[in-house]
């Protein structure tokens, strides 16, 4: 969506709407470039639309204040448009810190939300995995005895459980190769829940 200035002969307008527009910047600052352009766009298609439904024989220092007011605080009325754009453009590109700002936003948005972020957050345990076996590898490891799994992380005892320990040092890239099919993942089952909920808010 192309965006074009709106242009008022009043000057208190044009300051007006501008600062309007400047506002809508400042609120969408987290998105990318075209979806802050995008956003920008559709606001501003919103505001001329109000503007031809309003009475010409006003002011149109007046039909604009009341169009604004109508349409809201850019920061409160976008909240959701920001949210849904974000998680868009978290699960397109799979960046981790994008992923990690769209679920902050997305919280009010259902208690779905809130297992992604704690799914997450669940992937810092594999880099702590990574700096035990770095700073204490005695104590960290893959433990595996009599045909069974003890602990995959930090025993306590693990200096005297070193001999069921089989991965060594192995362990970091093991580490690293789980965390990244579980990013995957669970990013995935995140785009997949975005795309059902498009789905069923355009039926």
């Amino acid at each position: 969506m192309r965006f074009k200035k709106l242009q008022f002969s009043d000057n208190n307008a044009q300051k007006i709407y501008e600062n309007y527009l400047q506002q809508i910047e400042f609120a969408t600052k987290i998105l990318s470039k075209a979806d802050r352009i995008d956003v920008l766009a559709e606001m501003n298609s919103h505001i001329y639309e109000s503007l031809s439904t309003r009475d010409q024989s006003n002011s149109e220092i007046s039909n604009l204040v009341d169009t604004l007011e109508r349409i809201g605080i850019p920061s409160d009325v976008l909240k959701p448009l920001i949210a849904e754009r974000k998680l868009r453009q978290a699960t397109n590109s799979f960046n981790p810190v994008h992923v990690f700002k769209a679920l902050i936003l997305n919280l009010s948005n259902g208690i779905i939300y809130l297992v992604f972020f704690f799914l997450y957050l669940f992937l810092f345990s594999f880099i702590a995995l990574i700096f035990g076996k770095l700073f204490y590898p005695e104590y960290t490891g893959l433990f595996y005895k009599d045909g069974k799994l003890i602990n995959y992380g930090i025993l306590e005892n693990g200096p005297e459980m070193q001999q069921y320990e089989i991965l060594g040092y192995w362990l970091i890239p093991f580490t690293v190769s789980l965390a990244v099919v579980f990013y995957i993942f669970i990013t995935f089952l995140l785009k997949l829940k975005r795309i059902i909920s498009s789905k069923l808010k355009s039926r």
